[in-house]
């Protein structure tokens, strides 16, 4: 059963990431509230996956605090309770759909007395993503869009709680969209599953109860894709976004530069 109090399905203080010297998330405030569909928005590179693998609990070196459905991110008890879909897909090429749904079902409720619970979740996932034709085709041989959609069938095989989902909808045509979309807001409205889903396409942000606007490791916004447009008075998310952007270069640029460290090789002055 779904968890509806209002407390935040993820809350993070100050996260940061650092990875091989670099800092690919520098210290993020933020909170994703529940049973809603918050789209985590930026480029190519700016964190998004490092942040979704560090809420999910598989990312390494995260500092400050960051706490997913009442609980630090990675502890075991959260297992169950949360789905996460990587940009690739997930499933075994020489299994069928179902085969791939029976095999990971049974990891999720081992044992025999817990095989009709399989049973059920299987079909439910598989009439969830609308792969009930092609149940018993082998994943290698579906399209990419289908695989796509195999592999978020595997993601809501225990019902999750939390749908972590790294940019869903790549490189599908746009009906497929559509239909991923919908099925999304069918989960958090019906179901009260709380989504997280990347993209660096700024259209899917208006479907979005909220947003996440990430560039360069930093939060640039968190809001409702209303009150962003209305805050920088801009017609679309993107152009919010751009406006966004241009803002805080500038303010970086007014900001006076950091005194350069002194080393035993230069003295400071």
């Amino acid at each position: 059963m779904m968890n509806y109090c209002r407390d935040p399905a993820v809350h993070a203080r100050g996260l940061t990431v650092v990875r091989g010297g670099r800092t690919v998330l520098d210290t993020l405030t933020f909170d994703v509230p529940r049973g809603q569909v918050t789209g985590l928005l930026g480029p190519s590179g700016c964190g998004k996956t490092t942040l979704m693998r560090a809420i999910v609990g598989t990312q390494a070196k995260v500092t400050g605090t960051l706490d997913v459905l009442g609980h630090p991110a990675g502890d075991p008890r959260l297992r169950p309770r949360i789905g996460y879909v990587t940009q690739d897909p997930s499933v075994y090429d020489d299994l069928t759909v179902r085969q791939n749904l029976d095999y990971f079902a049974a990891v999720l409720h081992p044992g025999r007395s817990a095989r009709g619970r399989r049973r059920e979740s299987v079909t439910r996932a598989i009439e969830d993503v609308d792969l009930t034709r092609h149940a018993d085709v082998l994943a290698g041989n579906l399209s990419g869009g289908r695989r796509s959609r195999a592999s978020l069938a595997v993601a809501l095989l225990g019902a999750p709680e939390l749908l972590v989902l790294d940019e869903p909808t790549v490189g599908l045509d746009p009906v497929l969209r559509r239909d991923l979309w919908q099925l999304f807001h069918t989960l958090a409205a019906d179901r009260g599953a709380t989504l997280l889903v990347s993209s660096h396409v700024m259209d899917e942000a208006e479907r979005c109860h909220r947003l996440l606007l990430l560039r360069e490791g930093r939060l640039l916004a968190e809001d409702a894709p209303d009150a962003l447009r209305d805050r920088t008075g801009s017609d679309t998310v993107e152009a919010a976004f751009l406006h966004l952007v241009d803002e805080a270069g500038a303010a970086a640029a007014r900001s006076p530069e950091p005194a350069r460290p002194t080393t035993p090789q230069e003295p400071a002055r």
